[in-house]
């Protein structure tokens, strides 16, 4: 049986309550039967897989192996999975690289199956990154059944760390945001883009409306800016503060007292109330 995380609040209240109970819940989470079943088993057999049709063969070993990479959802799709792996990452017309979603890139890149230095499944410590990612993201998706804009904040709390790079390292591209579903869902809320048009746009103008905001909100436009947590806490913030206003809390706010104090000292009823939010960090 799979332990299911405990979400009991929402939006900056939820965020804070589940940062408090985090470690102790990965960790009964981690101890699931299932989890750990799913763990052993790819340590155990992963290492002697040297192909992507090998791979696609064993259902168990692809779930933890697309699991990793939060690609869960293309298990049924094998053909194309398989196409993604034996491309591999090298030559500019290959298919992980042509695609938008970056994470299709770091499976094919992590296995190794279409790069010249071929099949990284038996070297040391490959199955242990690998079943580490696949828990990390078994356990985001779990939270996202109970509330799913936490998975989208853990989510970007994680993927955010390796785009801003460290110390003497370029960090990543805008692009790689927008090419993320999840990354720029979260970016376009806290920056109060509108969702619904947002995406339609080139998207080298979205990177550009992306990187004015950055700039007038952290005084940069470098996804460096993220290497300080507090950057990365800010713009979680703001995401779920928007998240939660426009997407249930409309209703009731409507007829708030505060929402009307808010709106008679000449602030919007959206700007108002998530200034009063966070103004609580």
């Amino acid at each position: 049986m799979s332990y299911t995380p405990q979400v009991p609040l929402s939006g900056i209240a939820g965020w804070r309550l589940l940062g408090r109970t985090e470690a102790a819940q990965r960790a009964a989470f981690g101890n699931s039967a299932d989890i750990k079943a799913d763990v052993a088993y790819f340590a155990e057999h992963v290492g002697s897989v040297g192909s992507a049709e090998e791979l696609m063969a064993d259902r168990r070993l692809l779930k933890v192996a697309l699991g990793a990479f939060g690609l869960g959802e293309w298990i049924d799709r094998k053909a194309f999975v398989r196409k993604v792996l034996e491309e591999g990452t090298t030559e500019k017309d290959a298919l992980a690289v042509r695609l938008t979603e970056p994470n299709f890139r770091k499976l094919s890149a992590a296995f190794g199956f279409g790069d010249a230095s071929g099949a990284r499944t038996a070297t040391e410590g490959f199955a242990a990154k690998i079943a580490e990612a696949y828990e990390t993201r078994a356990f985001e998706a779990a939270v996202g059944e109970a509330d799913e804009d936490m998975r989208l904040a853990l989510n970007f709390r994680r993927e955010i760390a390796d785009l801003a790079g460290s110390e003497g390292e370029k960090g990543g591209s805008w692009y790689s945001i927008i090419g993320s579903r999840t990354l720029s869902q979260v970016a376009q809320y806290a920056f109060g883009l509108p969702t619904a048009s947002f995406g339609a746009l080139d998207v080298d103008r979205q990177r550009d409306i992306l990187m004015k905001k950055c700039e007038a909100v952290f005084g940069s436009s470098d996804l460096s800016v993220f290497r300080d947590p507090a950057n990365v806490g800010k713009l979680i913030d703001r995401f779920l503060a928007r998240s939660q206003l426009e997407n249930g809390s409309t209703s009731t706010a409507g007829s708030s007292p505060a929402l009307t104090l808010l709106r008679s000292d000449g602030s919007s009823g959206s700007e108002g109330i998530l200034n009063l939010l966070l103004s609580r960090r």
